[in-house]
């Protein structure tokens, strides 16, 4: 499934505020909730939280991929958010994230979960492609970046 499918306009977050990781899924879900009206912000944060104590999903490169499985979800939900001060997320290589999607799936999904978070983990693995989303002017332009770029994916 591509990217583009997943991530509506309005769940894109082109300067986040948070500096921290608890802030940063905060915000992150707060986009998701704004394009997707009908979640439920704290359900969709305890799951979260649930899959941070089993380990970081800062990959390293300034890359986090935030995710979970909700009850009550349909479809996959995606929002992005770009930090250009970063955000300590505990990351595996020790440095601040900068570029986040949050992922959110049905509880039964298990296929089309893990091939979006590898589609979304190839995506950003291009040094390019990360470099044009920092320095992307707003959220306009990070959105098409992002879907020309897994375009061709």
């Amino acid at each position: 499934m591509k990217i583009a499918e997943l991530l509506a306009p309005a769940a894109v977050v082109p300067q986040m505020k948070a500096t921290g990781k608890n802030a940063a899924l905060d915000e992150l879900a707060e986009a998701l909730i704004r394009a997707h009206s009908g979640l439920d912000r704290d359900a969709i944060l305890r799951v979260l939280h649930e899959r941070e104590r089993l380990g970081s999903t800062g990959i390293g490169d300034g890359v986090a991929i935030p995710h979970g499985k909700l009850k009550n979800v349909d479809q996959l939900l995606l929002s992005f958010g770009r930090s250009r001060g970063g955000v300590e997320f505990d990351s595996m290589d020790g440095k601040p994230a900068h570029l986040f999607f949050l992922l959110l799936a049905s509880e039964d999904s298990v296929g089309i979960h893990l091939k979006t978070l590898a589609r979304i983990s190839k995506l950003l693995k291009n040094p390019s492609i990360r470099d044009a989303l920092l320095a992307a002017e707003d959220s306009a332009e990070l959105y098409r970046i992002i879907t020309e770029e897994d375009g061709k994916l």
